[in-house]
């Protein structure tokens, strides 16, 4: 049984570890998923191995990661969610959603959306939390608008090559929504 360190009504948080691999090639091995994540549309078994270690290290130091979510009924992996240093001089955090296509549509991006938002800004206490989307993805666009982040600029994502249009949300503004 999975421990979980974050629950919402359908949701459990947890930390990735080394035996997630089927985990991750299923969430990141799916092009559905990272057609909008990196430049060609799919991630290799290297790739996406070099991702799940990515994510294991950045807990180990920052006690941060995009965390692994589970439906708290059936145990089933639905993708990830959670923060990554961004910019720690101002206490700004990245922040990103990773589903699985078979949970898109059901309210589970924006459940786990705002239990990681209330998590970053009342756990770790930081100021401001920063998420930018693939321009073709119009429903992450939709969700960052609907939790409350506001458009700020379009920054340069270099594993898509492409101008990511992107925002931030305050504490304030979190506190006010």
């Amino acid at each position: 049984m999975r421990e979980y360190f974050l629950k919402t009504e359908r949701l459990g948080f947890s930390i990735w570890n080394s035996d997630d691999i089927k985990y991750a090639n299923s969430l990141w091995g799916d092009e559905n998923v990272t057609k909008f994540i990196v430049a060609n549309g799919k991630m290799s078994v290297n790739q996406i191995q070099e991702r799940l270690n990515k994510e294991i290290e950045m807990y180990l130091q920052d006690n941060i990661q995009y965390w692994p979510v589970f439906l708290l009924q059936t145990n089933e992996h639905v993708g990830c969610c959670g923060v990554r240093p961004y910019n720690t001089q101002d206490k700004t955090l990245e922040f990103g959603i990773h589903l699985k296509p078979l949970y898109w549509g059901q309210g589970i991006a924006q459940e786990a959306s705002q239990a990681v938002i209330g998590y970053s800004f009342n756990n770790i206490g930081i100021n401001r939390l920063f998420a930018g989307h693939n321009p073709k993805n119009k429903d992450s666009a939709r969700l960052l608008k609907k939790l409350g982040f506001k458009y700020t600029h379009d920054e340069f994502y270099k594993p898509t090559g492409l101008q990511h249009p992107s925002y931030l949300l305050t504490k304030e503004g979190y506190s006010s929504s």
